[in-house]
């Protein structure tokens, strides 16, 4: 017997979890991977300070590289004809916040690292 997962109702139809399924995790992967990226690029503004010393908008042609690699994203998820050249799906405000939820660390992750290492040195 296969579980349904939320709104997936794969219990009629269990290889439904191979076409639509395997899209919905693939295209949360991607995006999850893509978040952690746009951060680093962030993170990557100081070698040492904090984000808050240096300011967000340091390097506002960074912000917008950013914001730009992010609307490309969203181009690839949100086209129909490029979900299937792509294998994507669209993602709800859910997927979105869960999306956010693995990538946001990456910040806090590397100020604690930036904080360490000003102790250190």
């Amino acid at each position: 017997m296969v579980s349904d997962f939320g709104v997936f109702k794969f219990g009629d139809n269990p290889c439904q979890y191979f076409t639509y399924g395997k899209a919905k995790a693939s295209t949360l992967s991607l995006s999850v991977l893509v978040m952690i990226e746009m951060f680093n690029a962030i993170n990557a503004l100081s070698e040492d300070s904090s984000l808050l010393t240096v300011g967000l908008f340091s390097n506002p042609i960074l912000i917008l590289a950013c914001l730009t690699s992010i609307m490309l994203h969203c181009v690839i998820l949100y086209v129909p004809i490029l979900n299937s050249v792509f294998s994507t799906t669209a993602l709800t405000l859910n997927d979105w916040s869960l999306v956010l939820a693995f990538s946001i660390p990456v910040i806090l992750i590397d100020e604690v690292l930036k904080c360490v290492s000003r102790f250190v040195n």
